[in-house]
C-alpha cells in the first residue's frame, strides 16, 4: 500500500501572517519532520489561493480578512515546507477543499491502494474539508489525520473538527 502525505495550507498567512496563531507556529517543525519521513513524490501540498477581489467573494464577505492572495508573501508556503515539497505536487485551491486534489488522489488510488495522512492548517476548515472529500471519493481507503501536526482557528474548534472526522471514520492520531 502506497503511503501519501497531504500537507494542507502551511502558508505564511496562516502561520504568522494575517490569520496566524501560536498553535499554527507550534506545528511547523513537527510537519517538517513528518514530511522528511515520506518520499518526496508521495507528498502533496495544498495552497489556499485567492485573488485581489477576495473581499467580494462569498468567503471574503464572511471572513473579511484578506489572506493568501496569489503572489503575495502571505500566500507563500513556509520555506522549509516548500523545500520538502515536489513542485509538481503543489495544488492551488480556491476554496476550503480541493476537488482537484481529490480527483488526483482518487486516480492514484485506482492504480494502487493508498493510505492517506493529512497534516496542516486549519484543522477546522481546510483539513476537515479535504479529509471528508477524500473519504467520500475513496470510502475504502485508509485516511488518517495527525492531530499533533494540525492546528485549528482555536483549540476548541480544532478538537471539534477532530471529533467530526472521527465520526466520519477518519482515523485521528
Amino acid at each position: 500500500m502506497r503511503k501519501i502525505l497531504v500537507v494542507v495550507d502551511m502558508q505564511e498567512d496562516f502561520i504568522d501572517g494575517a490569520l496566524g496563531t501560536k498553535e499554527a507556529q507550534a506545528i511547523v517543525q513537527p510537519v517538517i519532520e513528518k514530511m522528511k519521513s515520506y518520499r518526496k513524490e508521495d507528498i502533496y501540498v495544498t495552497r489556499d489561493t485567492h485573488s485581489d477581489n477576495y473581499l467580494q467573494t462569498a468567503e471574503g464577505r464572511k471572513l473579511p480578512v484578506v489572506h493568501c492572495v496569489k503572489g503575495t508573501k502571505g500566500w507563500q508556503l513556509h520555506p522549509e515546507i516548500e523545500a520538502q515539497a515536489d513542485k509538481a505536487h503543489i495544488v492551488d485551491k480556491p476554496s476550503f477543499g480541493s476537488l482537484g486534489l481529490m480527483e488526483l488522489l482518487r486516480k492514484e488510488n485506482e492504480k494502487e491502494p493508498l493510505e492517506i495522512e493529512l497534516a496542516g492548517l486549519c484543522t477546522d476548515i481546510c483539513v476537515v474539508s479535504n479529509a471528508l472529500l477524500l473519504k467520500a471519493a475513496m470510502p475504502e481507503a485508509a485516511i488518517r489525520v495527525d492531530a499533533a501536526c494540525c492546528a485549528g482557528v482555536t483549540p476548541k474548534s480544532h478538537e471539534a473538527a477532530l471529533l467530526t472526522m472521527e465520526m466520519c471514520q477518519i482515523e485521528v492520531g
